[in-house]
């Protein structure tokens, strides 16, 4: 049951409406929520369920041991619930993935042994809500929240707005919520219809025809493309799978908003970084901040040294690329990240390094940097010099932001390609069809035209788009509902015949 279908509008009105004429009565809501989660997880397959619900009841009991435990005894209890719940993840997603491996190098170094692979069946959003899971009874350690009731955790843990693909929300963003009584009148619907239809244009219009016209092509036969058709098709899949996946966290942030919830943005103009550090502060920011507090500070983070950042970033990276799916194409896709990461910090490093000798020297005339007598030949050139320099200054560091930009944009695009790619054959075939002339070299002018509209976007700032949305807030609920009927026509008319799945609910 996908977001935009009719039969998710269908239950999603039903669910609208009970949840208003309950959202005074607290319990009730509660109660009623978890069950309209659970239908709506169960549609995606009913087996796994129960599933949803051990973890959900584990996850309870483990957090208040936790909290009831001091010293050694508390960091065993933590220990003991995030290895459980990395088991279960472990299980379901990876198990395949490491006995095929594990074939793969037995078969390999020739030990004629052979080794079963378990057939196990991905259940659908269990990354996302491990995670979740996992967030909580750390934070419960850590003292961040106190462990609450068994139904207010079903509610954080089930809600179905964010069960499938996120955006990964934290027990202290979520729980307060929903403990003080929502007034339905007070809902911003204006807000959460704007985001709704945002998030179906970016789905079923812009994602769907680049991945139609240009991506899935490219990938599935990359011999048919050449030269700046292929290269215009990495560009497709960029913003395929920005349009796809920022669709669905605008989609679900507009859903929880009907229904009371206030959810962390999850995206923020990703492809006008400047670097790939700046890239993951705007991609994906509820994955990137948990990379960050669960798994990158714990290791250590930047405080035992340079030699250990990288090493630490490296390994944030590359599970954080494991995470996306059982593959060694993600695995690489993480190391790329993670190597080009630490670079990063390395040249910020020694220009850091550089800035404070300079200081230095300044500080010491006759130095490197000393002073000069002031109207002595020296001290005049270099004062022209100065001049000089600052006037061309704007021009120099416009000039640096645009090689930046292209730098960092192309890089994120190059780690793209592994991240789509079947297999790392099928990805460096990709990577050289573009740099591969062909006789057939045709670029769909729509194409690229959708591709240079998208990234432009990205750079318009909130002011211009500001007025429409204030607009839109003052019309009445006739009118609002009229206006998205009307985006609705028009997703309808320019989008494919079906609903492809969003790419990040099979992570």
């Amino acid at each position: 049951m996908l977001f935009p279908t009719v039969s998710f509008a269908v239950f999603f009105a039903a669910v609208l409406l009970v949840s208003w004429l309950l959202m005074p009565h607290r319990i009730r809501w509660k109660l009623f929520m978890v069950a309209a989660s659970w239908f709506f997880y169960g549609c995606a397959g009913w087996g796994f369920v129960p599933l949803l619900a051990a973890s959900t009841v584990v996850n309870h009991f483990l957090a208040f041991r936790i909290d009831g435990a001091e010293g050694v005894a508390r960091r065993r209890w933590s220990a003991a619930a995030v290895a459980i719940n990395l088991a279960g993840l472990g299980w379901f997603k990876y198990i395949g993935f490491l006995s095929s491996s594990t074939t793969g190098i037995v078969d390999h170094l020739g030990l004629g042994v052979h080794l079963p692979v378990p057939r196990v069946v991905l259940p659908a959003g269990i990354s996302f809500f491990t995670f979740q899971a996992i967030t909580y009874v750390i934070d419960v350690k850590r003292g961040k929240v106190r462990p609450v009731g068994l139904m207010d955790f079903a509610v954080y843990l089930s809600f179905f707005p964010h069960l499938l693909s996120g955006p990964i929300v934290r027990a202290s963003e979520f729980l307060p919520q929903i403990r003080q009584r929502i007034d339905p009148r007070r809902v911003d619907g204006a807000r959460a219809l704007w985001l709704i239809a945002r998030g179906l244009f970016k789905k079923v219009v812009v994602a769907s025809y680049l991945a139609r016209q240009a991506a899935d092509p490219l990938f599935a036969v990359p011999k048919q493309h050449a030269g700046i058709e292929a290269l215009f098709g990495v560009y497709a899949y960029a913003i395929q799978i920005y349009a796809d996946f920022s669709g669905y966290t605008d989609m679900a942030i507009g859903l929880a908003l009907l229904l009371g919830v206030r959810f962390p943005e999850n995206f923020d103009s990703p492809y006008r970084s400047l670097s790939v550090r700046e890239f993951w502060r705007r991609w994906h920011m509820t994955l990137s901040r948990f990379l960050r507090d669960y798994l990158y500070v714990p290791l250590g983070g930047n405080r035992r040294g340079e030699s250990r950042t990288y090493v630490n970033l490296m390994a944030t990276m590359l599970l954080g690329g494991l995470w996306h799916g059982a593959a060694w194409t993600f695995v690489a896709w993480g190391g790329f990240h993670g190597a080009w990461l630490a670079g990063e910090r390395a040249q910020l490093w020694r220009r850091s390094r550089a800035l404070l000798r300079r200081a230095a020297a300044a500080d010491h005339p006759g130095g490197e940097g000393g002073t000069e007598a002031v109207g002595s030949p020296a001290s005049t050139g270099t004062a022209a010099a100065v001049a000089v320099s600052r006037r061309h200054a704007p021009a120099r560091r416009r000039a640096g932001r645009v090689g930046a930009w292209l730098v960092t944009f192309h890089a994120v695009c190059l780690g793209w390609i592994f991240f789509r790619a079947t297999s790392f054959a099928n990805g460096v075939q990709v990577l050289g069809r573009i740099f591969a002339r062909g006789p057939h070299i045709h670029l769909d002018v729509m194409v690229a035209t959708v591709v240079v509209v998208a990234i432009a976007a990205q750079w318009l700032p909130a002011r211009l788009t500001a007025p429409a949305h204030e607009r839109f807030a003052q019309l009445g609920v006739a009118a609002q509902a009229l206006c998205l009927a009307g985006v609705a026509v028009v997703i309808d008319a320019f989008g494919p015949a079906g609903v492809a799945p969003f790419i990040y609910f099979r992570f």
